[in-house]
């Protein structure tokens, strides 16, 4: 069998030492004879590096790489161009004086690669705008360039929205160099994580066409439920395929649903062991210090909905989380729903490796003792495999008592439903549990809603302030269950239910009152 490409991003050394490649030149060819300027943006470690280099080894004529695909006897390989290649991807960018070293130094290696010596080498534009022009007139051909990460600096300091913008605007007047020299391109490609908004980074591309959610490149990085059913069947031997399905699969781009890569190649490499390899590989700090600043309501990851700024929305000023959850590949699309001329992208966590590694990165934030949340986790889990109450009870009641009491210091979150209701959310999903939040129903939304095998669990949560106890509450969450008849959307379902309402005391910041009823159905 072939070797595992693990972690290499080199097309020629795929392609010459013999191992696993998925062909996407068929794609590489549709995709160069349709667009002149093109972004795509795709979650880390998805292919995006390799797909760049795919395509520098196709302008350059390297046929004797592409022997038996679908691109070998459809491009004109006695046509080379010059190619400039630029990529972020590796080392961090802390400032703007870091980003012009970096990028001049990407520039003079670019001057070596093509043998051009440029005049203005201590000027980003200049030096990049004087490589186009003399690259056109060295070797009488357009010029292609490929950009790898054009956001990375962006987003290595994200949190830090001074250095971000600074960065930005280095990165404005880097880009704008390619509009101003449109007659001597042939090709522009740029990758990265975030979509950009074209008030940004971009402005002056306004003709830059973004395949990222284009259903007809949907499939253009990562591999496809069939890639793994046929390419990878004989490293798949004795291996539960809806299980790997189950972990690994769920990306939605418009195309087909896929896998990222790195998942696959870690899994056939670690002998089928089951781990968070794409999600180890990068922690993303910077979304849980949005979710922090944010009061994020957590049980909204399980049913979102979003319009057209899910197609360019990227701001520094204004960083929609939901956005960036999406575009960092820890959300999805679930589906698409167009109602007149407004189109709607409803989102879902992906797979189960998200799913549970995720959610249990975010519950760092309330409980900082991990042998702690293990037990909780645990006692959770089999209070609601075991339909026991009073050890759901205790379960959740040892979740409160375990957050530290800075988490509350200097805030109001413990007045909030939205902050318990984030907390259950989060121990239960870390679970790897089918969980909806805010359930819609016809008569309201349910707070929180468990399906399992056996069971139904329906969730109700009110915060009830030391000048207003439980006894006195308006409104008794276990009665707003039934009042509104939240228990009928499952009725057909035919598994026991359970009612539970449960009441919280902002000034103790724990359960004060917890009350449940089971409905018990006939199968």
């Amino acid at each position: 069998m072939k070797k595992l490409p693990i972690g290499i991003q080199t097309f020629s050394e795929i392609r010459e030492d013999g191992y696993v490649y998925i062909d996407k030149t068929a794609l590489a060819y549709e995709l160069l004879q349709s667009y002149k300027y093109v972004f795509l943006s795709r979650p880390r470690r998805f292919g995006k590096s390799l797909f760049l280099d795919t395509l520098r080894n196709i302008f350059e004529g390297n046929k004797h790489f592409f022997a038996g695909l679908a691109i070998e006897n459809k491009w004109d390989w006695a046509v080379r161009y010059p190619v400039i290649r630029i990529s972020f991807a590796s080392g961090k960018i802390e400032n703007r004086a870091h980003l012009d070293e970096s990028i001049l130094r990407t520039l003079r290696e670019n001057q070596h690669y093509l043998d051009i010596e440029c005049e203005e080498r201590d000027s980003v534009a200049g030096c990049f705008s004087e490589l186009i022009r003399k690259a056109h007139a060295k070797y009488n051909q357009k010029v292609v360039v490929l950009v790898d990460e054009y956001d990375k600096p962006i987003l290595d300091n994200i949190t830090d929205t001074a250095v971000a913008k600074e960065i930005r605007d280095g990165l404005v007047n880097f880009y704008s160099v390619i509009k101003g020299s449109d007659e001597f391109l042939r090709f522009a490609f740029l990758t990265g994580v975030s979509k950009f908004t074209k008030t940004s980074i971009f402005s002056g591309l306004n003709n830059i066409t973004d395949i990222s959610l284009n259903r007809k490149f949907g499939d253009i990085c990562g591999y496809s439920q069939h890639d793994v059913d046929t390419t990878f069947a004989p490293y798949m031997k004795g291996v539960d395929r809806e299980k790997v399905k189950a972990w690994y699969n769920g990306y939605n781009f418009l195309g087909s649903q896929m896998y990222n890569p790195f998942d696959i190649l870690k899994f056939i490499a670690n002998e089928h062991t089951f781990r968070n390899y794409w999600f180890e590989s990068g922690t993303p700090t910077f979304l849980i210090e949005l979710i922090k600043k944010q009061h994020y309501f957590l049980p909204s990851l399980t049913n979102l909905r979003v319009d057209e700024k899910l197609l360019n929305s990227f701001d520094i000023d204004n960083l929609d989380l939901e956005v960036i959850l999406y575009q960092s590949g820890y959300l999805t699309i679930d589906r698409v729903q167009t109602l007149g001329v407004k189109t709607y992208y409803y989102l879902k966590l992906p797979n189960l490796e998200v799913k549970a590694s995720l959610t249990d990165y975010i519950l760092k934030l309330f409980n900082n003792s991990p042998s702690n949340q293990a037990d909780i986790q645990v006692n959770t889990h089999m209070a609601l495999l075991e339909n026991n109450m009073d050890s759901f009870k205790q379960a959740l009641s040892s979740m409160f008592a375990s957050i530290p009491y800075n988490n509350y210091t200097h805030n109001a979150i413990q007045n909030y439903e939205g902050f318990y209701a984030s907390v259950i959310y989060v121990y239960l999903q870390s679970l790897g549990l089918n969980i909806i939040g805010e359930d819609v129903t016809n008569q309201g939304r349910i707070d929180l809603t468990v399906i399992m095998d056996h069971a139904i669990y329906i969730m109700e949560f009110k915060v009830d302030h030391p000048d207003k106890p439980s006894s006195q509450s308006s409104t008794n969450a276990l009665q707003q269950i039934k009042d509104k008849r939240y228990v009928d959307k499952y009725l057909a379902v035919k598994k026991p239910i359970y009612l539970i309402g449960i009441h919280f005391n902002a000034e103790q910041k724990n359960i004060a009152q917890f009350e449940w009823e089971q409905l018990s159905l006939n199968p």
